[in-house]
């Protein structure tokens, strides 16, 4: 069974990380898809993100990095994927989760969301909270890869 784990990642975190070695061992084969969130100011470009995925999956013989502009149920029908993976750190993050699945649901019911809870040590952290952390100098590590890291490090000091 064919699955996609959606988001804009910019950048990808260790609670991404988290949701996505635990869902390749729950598909056959998953596609950690960039989307495009026109809501969202990025501060790594698609090319970047994309970079920075496909360093931290390369370890996973069943994960595909790839990006698209449909709509993730549109994206993930084209691939013959009938689940989108979804990661859950808070009751914040159930409301919209919930409001986007009933709105999949409407476009397509034949694709479902699965949520994963995020594991309690990478609940709090989020792309938002990496980046601001950042920004202001401090150390990030621990809540991202050490290559994601450095990007930020390079990209701030840019």
């Amino acid at each position: 069974m064919k699955a996609v784990y959606a988001g804009t990642f910019d950048p990808v975190t260790n609670g991404h990380l988290d949701i996505i070695e635990r869902a390749s061992r729950m598909y056959e084969h998953l596609y950690v898809t960039i989307f495009d969130n026109p809501a969202k100011q990025t501060m790594f470009d698609l090319q970047e993100r994309l970079s920075l995925l496909k360093a931290v999956t390369e370890k996973f013989d069943n994960v595909t990095v790839d990006y698209s502009s449909a709509l993730a149920v549109e994206y993930a029908k084209e691939l013959g994927a009938s689940i989108l993976v979804r990661g859950l750190r808070a009751t914040m993050d159930f409301e919209y989760e919930l409001q986007l699945a009933f709105s999949n649901q409407y476009l397509d019911d034949s694709v479902d969301m699965v949520f994963l809870m995020t594991r309690p040590n990478h609940s709090y952290i989020s792309s938002s909270s990496v980046k601001e952390i950042a920004s202001h100098h401090h150390s990030v590590e621990g809540l991202v890869p050490d290559v994601v890291e450095k990007a930020l490090k390079t990209k701030i000091n840019e």
